[in-house]
């Protein structure tokens, strides 16, 4: 009786080294810097910078999936001009959408939606890597990038409302309907705020802190590698004295 072949990791590991990569090793607003003008604009409350990183990641991944199906039938010349035009039809699309089912949120976030189109992340990624790969790689790296930009527009977000007006989740209602209204949190009534984290000032100083929290943790990761590896070369030593 032959015995079932193993599956093999390879396929699951090269999309969860595309998804770490995403969400951490290559974040773009933390490690690329790319799209900060938006990222740095908006992010004065949290529910803004969930709006924008959704409307993000959702170009993101209409325009990589795009790319990824017509890589092969696009001449490498006119390949950039075609990028830009694909990218500027979905964001074209999802401006109307947002003007039509998340209208306050539409004039909150303004100019920045349509400025998607000059988003360095999303051209970069069409003629890094969905140019060269397939539509389900592509897709995989769409989200992770998409998701780990909006995860920092959250968090940036998140820190400047609650230091600037001590509140969180305000207006929560723009994007997720009246009965959103009690997601609010507050510090109190009492609390007046630091308006330096609000102002633009307080986006590259928030920005800051979290790059540099990013790069302490993979330090500690560094070191506590390191030791492993140290720990386990003595033990081989050992066994071979």
């Amino acid at each position: 009786m032959s015995q079932a072949k193993p599956l093999s990791a390879g396929p699951a590991a090269e999309y969860a080294r595309i998804v770490r990569d995403g969400l951490w090793h290559n974040n773009q607003a933390l490690v690329a810097l790319l799209g900060l003008c938006p990222l740095l604009a908006v992010t004065n409350s949290a529910i803004n910078g969930l709006g924008l990183g959704l409307a993000t990641t959702l170009v993101l991944l209409l325009s990589n999936s795009t790319v990824s199906l017509i890589r092969n039938l696009v001449r490498p010349e006119v390949r950039l001009p075609v990028f830009v035009l694909v990218i500027a039809s979905f964001v074209t699309a999802v401006e109307l959408s947002m003007s039509a089912w998340f209208h306050e949120l539409h004039k909150v976030l303004g100019i920045f939606i349509p400025l998607i189109v000059t988003n360095c992340t999303i051209i970069g990624r069409a003629e890094a890597f969905a140019s060269k790969n397939n539509l389900t790689r592509s897709v995989v790296d769409a989200l992770a990038i998409g998701l780990g930009f909006t995860l920092v527009l959250l968090v940036l977000g998140g820190m400047r409302e609650l230091v600037g007006q001590g509140t969180l989740f305000d207006q929560a209602h723009l994007m997720f309907g009246e009965a959103a209204r009690g997601l609010t949190l507050s510090l109190g009534e009492d609390f007046r705020g630091m308006l330096l984290a609000i102002l633009p000032p307080g986006a590259f100083i928030g920005l800051g802190l979290l790059i540099a929290l990013k790069n302490l943790i993979e330090e500690r990761e560094q070191k506590a590698e390191d030791r492993g590896q140290r720990t386990e070369d003595r033990g081989l030593k050992a066994e071979r004295a």
